[in-house]
């Protein structure tokens, strides 16, 4: 029989994500490195966020990551803790619990600190339920109508930015309503990706935003803002990676009078409006998601 490929680790350095002030050369030095093997049956996108939010919480701490996707046999564990050295975290994420017990054994015989992610979790969720998980690796990612609707407001998303395809703007869940550089496009790609339909119109200095945003009754729409400083910094960036010019585009007494109008617009239709300011994608998304809850509801109980 031929022999099956052994996964290679994907390795990659990063540092944790807390917000904080830029480090200086002697207190980067000092960064203490921890090596994480994010272990997993699948595609080990699970555990890898689970590693990237928790090393957040320890700016100190420089995360050095070996990614081992699809590991399913006794042979590819052994690849794997043949990497893995005393003092190295192993973060798994496997469906079929013997598997993930053996690799346990082998870790804690070897020094090394292992964490699961899912097992305990589905242990619980059948004690709670009174029936057992199927244990089967991936099932997350399975091509189900889920999965096909995902696909389908992804290519929404491209195709409705930035006010294409105004006459099919009925066919949104959402849509997002700004001025330029308030984060409307990544927003609704990240929303597209959790399967919502989503556009988005930008407000334009002396032109009208479009009929079909005032005439159409399904989608929620949802107003975004920012603090005009923090924008002409940002246009500024923008202005200097494109090669300069657009001065009135960056200027901040400009921006000031594009953000009242667009608030005037958001107040007069009565538009949930939020403040991006400091906000990341994923968190005005989640803003945004918590909205579209209740817009759901009371559409479904017909008071909408």
């Amino acid at each position: 029989m031929p022999k099956k490929n052994k996964p290679t680790p994907k390795t990659k350095v990063k540092k944790s994500k807390a917000v904080k002030p830029k480090a200086k050369a002697h207190e980067t030095a000092s960064l203490r490195e921890i090596h994480v093997h994010v272990l997993s049956d699948s595609t080990g996108e699970t555990a890898h966020r689970i590693a990237s939010a928790a090393l957040s919480q320890f700016p100190s701490v420089k995360m050095v990551e070996h990614n081992w996707p699809l590991v399913r046999t006794p042979g590819q564990i052994e690849k794997m803790l043949s990497e893995a050295k005393q003092g190295h975290i192993v973060l798994a994420t496997f469906a079929d619990s013997g598997l993930e017990d053996a690799v346990k054994k082998k870790c804690l015989g070897r020094g090394i600190l292992f964490f699961s992610v899912l097992q305990p979790l589905i242990k619980d969720l059948g004690d709670f339920l009174g029936v057992r998980g199927e244990s089967l690796p991936g099932r997350q990612h399975m091509l189900d109508k889920e999965y096909f609707d995902r696909i389908e407001a992804i290519d929404f998303a491209l195709h409705h930015d930035d006010g294409q395809k105004l006459a099919q703007l009925q066919d949104a869940d959402i849509i997002l309503v700004g001025v330029s550089r308030t984060s409307k496009t990544p927003t609704c790609v990240y929303l597209s990706h959790r399967g919502v339909r989503a556009a988005n119109v930008p407000v334009v200095p002396g032109v009208p935003l479009p009929q079909e945003l005032f005439s159409i009754k399904g989608p929620l729409i949802v107003g975004l803002t920012n603090d005009p400083e923090r924008l002409a910094q940002i246009r500024t960036s923008r202005v200097q990676l494109m090669g300069g010019g657009g001065e009135t585009y960056a200027d901040v007494e400009q921006i000031k009078k594009e953000v009242l109008e667009a608030k005037r617009i958001f107040a007069r239709e009565n538009w949930p409006v939020i403040d991006v300011t400091r906000k990341s994608v994923e968190e005005t998304a989640a803003v945004i998601l918590q909205i579209y809850q209740n817009f759901k509801q009371k559409s479904d109980a017909g008071n909408v």
